[in-house]
């Protein structure tokens, strides 16, 4: 049965604190956690003012101390914007802290823009030692090995389960290649999804790590009590996907009663398209929908992305989605 787990990226309310943002994220993974989800991500991001999570580890160490057994993890670091080793440190340190419970998603881009890039002192270029930082840091999370001079510490021999996210075929070849499971990001760029999974499937060559294939996707949903608070609600992911084709990137917005007053015909197309895997409705209604969606993809995993500005109503969302999951399951099992 497909699994769901919860992708947060910490967002900063219009009139809210980072402060805010990550007490709320914390708040959510303990819901999410009673509700029976079993993964709950963090991504890094620099320079939003709409996102907290730029520091990507110390907001994982939080909600991982806040939470009892669910898995935490990051959806993902951008290894090219970081020396291989200090992640190693970083989740080696969290690893040894919590044992057992400690994902690392991996991305090539940099999630930010090209004068941030400058301000990490990194270079764009650093992207195409991707490959290599991977396995990297697979062997400074891996057993000690004899004449190994530099080791992370913490970190050598924890082990750490590594993930490959991507948006393009990219991923899905190295995932397939070292045998790591693989993310798809079809919550913002659903284009090359199905394409994507394909190849992953058909390259996939066994690892120590892992046996078989295992995707993951990701997806933006909106769940509430009625279909008209649903439709209201999701206007904040509409009106944020518009501000980023606009530039005008900030804090996550109050939803509006009508979107067609905020957008223009060719920004209503392109938001549908990056939202082409998005839903929203009642528990029923995204049930219906949902099943073709994971027959489709035949998904291991849904990473379920939900931008609801109302705390409350997020957390409301994440709950009504884990008694989708239960209809979902039980109805494979019928």
């Amino acid at each position: 049965m497909t699994k769901f787990s919860v992708l947060d990226l910490a967002p900063v309310r219009e009139g809210g604190t980072p402060g805010d943002a990550l007490r709320n994220s914390l708040d959510l993974a303990q819901h999410v956690e009673a509700a029976g989800y079993g993964r709950f991500w963090l991504a890094e991001h620099h320079n939003m003012v709409g996102i907290a999570s730029a520091a990507t580890s110390v907001a994982i160490g939080y909600v991982a101390g806040g939470t009892s057994h669910m898995r935490i993890g990051a959806g993902g670091v951008m290894l090219p914007n970081h020396s291989p080793l200090v992640i190693a440190e970083q989740f080696g340190t969290l690893a040894s802290l919590y044992p057992g419970r400690i994902d690392l998603g991996l991305g090539r881009a940099p999630g930010t823009d090209q004068q941030t890039l400058r301000a990490l002192r990194r270079h764009p270029a650093m992207a195409e030692n991707f490959p290599q930082d991977v396995l990297e840091l697979q062997a400074l999370l891996g057993p000690l090995q004899p004449g190994q001079v530099i080791q992370a510490v913490p970190g050598t021999d924890t082990n750490v389960p590594l993930w490959i996210l991507g948006s393009s075929l990219f991923g899905a070849q190295l995932a397939a290649m070292l045998g790591l499971p693989y993310a798809f990001a079809s919550h913002f760029a659903p284009e090359a999804l199905m394409q994507a999974i394909q190849v992953y499937r058909e390259t996939f060559k066994p690892s120590a790590q892992l046996d078989k294939p295992y995707v993951m996707v990701g997806t933006t949903i909106v769940a509430a009590d009625t279909e008209a608070e649903a439709r209201y609600l999701f206007t904040t992911p509409q009106q944020q996907f518009t501000n980023m084709f606009r530039g005008t990137r900030g804090r996550l917005l109050p939803p509006i009663d009508d979107i067609e007053d905020f957008w223009t015909p060719a920004e209503k197309m392109r938001v549908s398209g990056m939202l082409a895997c998005a839903f929203h409705g009642t528990g029923d209604t995204i049930a219906a929908q949902l099943a073709p969606f994971i027959e489709q993809t035949g998904a291991d995993e849904l990473m379920i992305a939900c931008s609801i500005y109302d705390h409350s109503a997020r957390v409301h969302s994440y709950e009504i989605l884990a008694d989708v999951q239960r209809k979902l399951e039980g109805n494979s099992h019928a």
